[in-house]
């Protein structure tokens, strides 16, 4: 059985998460205590991935970073760069897609913190930089750990948008998800047994660990 599909899907998961995160933390954690009027519209934004069809992101991404493309020519003449049919492609739309798994948990976390424990750390002294990571992330453990792993376990199961943008090359975009549907094409339905009931099996102790999780935090 060939296993690299799946070191594929948790290497994305992996470093979509991440780059997630350090992107997300600050916007959330400012968002959370704005009372401007462009929040609604930022928070559609970032929640608009829910709601848009796989397909139609993907042929957006496709369309605007094809090597064919204004933006998709400049950065590959000028930098090298190829984002379509490529792993660095997969991590760009990836980032976008799973967005809302990230900022929403922390979003809501950073918004149910009781505020006077920031403003005292500020009265203290402590940076905003601090008190993000030393007084409000370790308050907000729940969120943090449902933003982590419904993002992570949301990336490893992506289909529609991973197929339109990084295609099936082997060992470089074919990730679990791809390689499930090639072998319902060509009828090999007992690899593609095998890939789903992993699949499954990933998917339901992702989310029974947060909500196990989520239960012993407010015990």
């Amino acid at each position: 059985m060939n296993f690299t599909p799946f070191v594929v899907s948790f290497k994305l998961a992996f470093i979509t998460t991440l780059v997630l995160f350090i992107l997300v933390l600050p916007v959330a954690y400012a968002l959370s205590g704005s009372k401007s009027r462009l929040k609604p519209f930022i928070e559609s934004i970032a929640a608009l991935p829910l709601v848009l069809p796989p397909t139609v992101m993907g042929f957006y991404l496709l369309f605007t970073f094809s090597k064919n493309s204004t933006i998709g020519g400049f950065l590959f003449e000028n930098f090298g760069i190829e984002l379509v049919f490529s792993f660095s492609g997969l991590v760009f739309a990836s980032c976008i897609y799973s967005l809302p798994f990230m900022f929403q948990p922390l979003l809501s976390g950073f918004e149910s913190l009781n505020k006077n424990i920031i403003e005292a750390s500020y009265l203290s002294g402590k940076s905003k930089i601090t008190t993000l990571f030393f007084i409000a992330l370790p308050n907000i453990k729940p969120s943090l750990i449902t933003a982590f792993v419904i993002t992570f376990a949301h990336t490893v199961g992506e289909f529609g948008i991973v197929l339109m943008v990084g295609g099936s090359v082997e060992g470089k975009t074919k990730v679990a998800s791809i390689a499930i549907y090639e072998f319902s094409e060509i009828m090999d339905y007992s690899s593609a047994h095998i890939y789903s009931a992993i699949m499954l099996i990933i998917s339901f102790v992702v989310l029974l660990s947060v909500y196990f999780f989520n239960q012993k935090a407010k015990s």
